[in-house]
């Protein structure tokens, strides 16, 4: 049984939906009511986009709804984890973001969490039976609307682990790797760096997990377009997107992402793959 708390996100089409009705009481806090047709007995999967506190409200009071309706196996599916880059202290004063968010989830005492490409090692470690889904099929379902000449680009140290296995899930795709310079306290973003003389005109896929203003992704373009590279694609798990796409799609032939996150709308260069046909 599936319990999808948003209506947009359906990760499991082929599995039976279990009804609900939520809402927000005036004071802005989450409800919901959730229909008792449903055999308690079968393993319950609850998926949410975690976008907000609001989000992770309705995700913790629908989780303690079902075990009071004497539901035993539960278990929830979160395709983006949220302060999933807050995942180290940089500087004095900062929380350590994921640990707050995976004490939450892991209060609920869940058979198991499924995470999406999720942005490091810390939130699989930081949750209890979690179970993590890689994004091969993702980098495999893009380059297969590409050419098979592409070269896969690290943007930067903290790709190389996961691109590298990908090249590997795919046979062996060259990979080139990139690198920046950021000032811990102001978020400031420079000296990229691409590590070749001379791209010689080959088409470039730059691969990582999360897209949020889009600075690095930029900056990197410059570069290798300064190494001579020929078309520029992009392809992230998660595209937050937060200050739109006019700039990214200025550098890039094409981006893709997948359907993690609800703030895409349709543009000409942007293409969403839902998770759902990424899922064996």
């Amino acid at each position: 049984m599936i319990l999808n708390l948003d209506p947009q996100f359906n990760p499991f089409p082929n599995q039976k939906s279990i009804e609900y009705k939520s809402f927000l009481f005036s004071g802005g806090e989450p409800h919901i009511k959730i229909e008792d047709n449903f055999n308690i007995q079968e393993t319950t999967t609850v998926t949410h986009r975690l976008q907000s506190f609001n989000d992770v409200g309705l995700l913790l009071i629908t989780v303690d709804a079902l075990k009071r309706m004497g539901v035993k196996i539960i278990k929830v599916f979160i395709p983006y984890f949220p302060a999933a880059r807050q995942d180290r202290l940089m500087v004095s004063g900062e929380s350590l973001s994921v640990k707050v968010y995976a004490d939450l989830i892991n209060s609920l005492q869940l058979d198991e969490v499924t995470v999406y490409d999720p942005h490091s090692e810390v939130t699989p470690a930081l949750l209890n039976n979690c179970t993590t889904v890689t994004n091969y099929t993702f980098i495999e379902k893009v380059l297969s609307t590409l050419n098979n000449t592409i070269v896969l680009i690290s943007p930067d140290g903290g790709a190389l682990k996961k691109i590298y296995k990908v090249s590997e899930y795919l046979g062996g795709k060259e990979v080139v790797e990139c690198s920046k310079s950021r000032d811990v306290k102001t978020g400031k973003l420079s000296g990229f760096k691409v590590y070749t003389d001379d791209l010689q005109g080959k088409d470039c896929l730059v691969v990582d997990d999360i897209c949020d203003g889009g600075g690095t992704f930029n900056g990197l373009a410059q570069e290798l377009r300064n190494k001579n590279a020929g078309n520029l694609y992009l392809a992230v798990s998660h595209g937050i997107f937060s200050k739109g796409l006019e700039s990214l799609s200025s550098y890039y032939d094409g981006i893709f992402t997948t359907d993690s996150f609800n703030t895409i709308t349709e543009q000409p260069k942007i293409t969403q793959i839902k998770i759902a046909d990424l899922l064996d």
